[in-house]
């Protein structure tokens, strides 16, 4: 393993490197400090992924900088108002991205890009979402990869100019779970699951508020790991509109266990099967059992729920009830704009995604007592 490093080196490597200082509060230290903790305690990662978290964590930091630069030298935009925004969340592969993806087909609508999500200053207009130089890099990046990489495709549908996560927001204050997956951080697993996310949502509203100066729309936003602090996030967003998707959670699980040893491989050069097992599982229990309990608690109705099997058997009609729940017109410029890209997007496009519990130490019967209550509330269908 590499020369441990410190959170305050890669403080002053980011300012270096972006000519700027202001990081608009120092929040984002603590959790920065306990990643860096675990990264260097992990002494069988070798020096290649080392540098690989490094530089992610040096570019967070820079993003950080650059987007409060670009905050302060245009303060006004604080003052705008952010429309109710759409949250789309629930235990990690069951459906969220589908869906985020046939919200944001709709012209209606705004969705924070992949591509500005990576680069994100300065912000786009409405004129250059699709056709900024950054994207179209991205586009041809993205190709380049899928080629080398086909098997990625199947994993996820990823695509410069598709809606992205909230993780990559959140990770400007170091607390997602994007920087866990690189990884067995078991210190910085717990500090993301026990912490107060009110400093990351604030800064997460103030992100939305500069790319919507000159992108505006209704923000359609998804990030399964809401699910964690939706108390939190409505602190800070009071009208927001929540959608809880639903599947089957073995599947989920053993699906989600797939991804991350994705990450397992990329950022820690190796992959622990077992921590993958014993991590997810709980992961995607906290997620479903934090849920119910907020909704015990906020009220039944002030959730909304999709379930990946219909969403699957027929799209069109499983949009159409979910407009109607969040109160917004289904026009047939969404529903052609839908429509389009489904056909665009058939499942198992770039082959099918196969994955086993077993893999990682789990099976259907270790795992139903955990979502037992889960299953009993919510008529889940099974999926083998």
């Amino acid at each position: 393993m590499g020369k441990p490093f410190s959170a305050d080196q890669m403080i002053e490597a980011a300012q270096a490197a972006s000519g700027l200082s202001d990081f608009g509060g120092d929040s984002f230290r603590e959790g920065l400090e306990i990643l860096i903790g675990d990264i260097n305690a992990d002494s069988e990662r070798p020096d290649e992924f080392v540098e690989r978290n490094k530089g992610l964590i040096l570019k967070t930091l820079i993003d950080r900088l650059r987007v409060v630069d670009a905050i302060n030298q245009r303060p006004e935009v604080l003052a705008a108002p952010v429309s109710p925004p759409v949250f789309v969340f629930g235990v990690p592969r069951t459906g969220t991205t589908l869906l985020s993806n046939l919200l944001a087909a709709d012209p209606a609508r705004r969705s924070p890009l992949h591509w500005e999500l990576d680069n994100p200053v300065p912000p786009p207009t409405t004129a250059t979402l699709y056709t900024d130089p950054r994207a179209l890099a991205a586009l041809e990046a993205e190709r380049k990869m899928l080629e080398a990489y086909p098997e990625a495709g199947k994993i996820y549908r990823m695509s410069a100019t598709y809606p992205y996560e909230c993780v990559s927001i959140m990770a400007h204050d170091f607390r997602t779970l994007m920087l866990e997956s690189a990884g067995k951080l078991p210190n910085y697993r717990d500090f993301v699951f026990g912490s107060d996310w009110t400093p990351a949502y604030e800064y997460h509203k103030k992100f939305l508020q500069l790319h919507q100066a000159d992108a505006p729309g209704v923000w359609n936003l998804k990030m399964p790991s809401h699910a964690l602090a939706l108390e939190t996030l409505l602190k800070v967003y009071p009208d927001a509109r929540l959608v809880w998707t639903h599947r089957d959670p073995f599947t989920a699980t053993s699906s989600f266990c797939s991804i991350i040893k994705m990450g397992h491989a990329n950022f820690a050069g190796r992959v622990d099967a077992a921590w993958i097992g014993e991590n997810m599982s709980y992961q995607a229990t906290e997620h479903v059992d934090r849920i119910m309990a907020t909704r015990a608690r906020i009220g039944h109705d002030r959730i909304i729920d999709s379930h990946y099997a219909d969403v699957m058997r027929d799209p069109i009609a499983a949009m159409r009830q979910l407009y109607e729940a969040l109160g917004d017109p289904f026009t047939p410029e969404a529903e052609a704009a839908m429509t389009a890209w489904l056909a665009d997007n058939p499942q198992g496009k770039f082959g099918r995604h196969e994955y086993r519990l077993a893999e990682y130490g789990l099976s259907k019967e270790m795992l139903e007592p955990r979502f037992a209550r889960y299953l009993a509330e919510y008529a889940i269908e099974r999926e083998g």
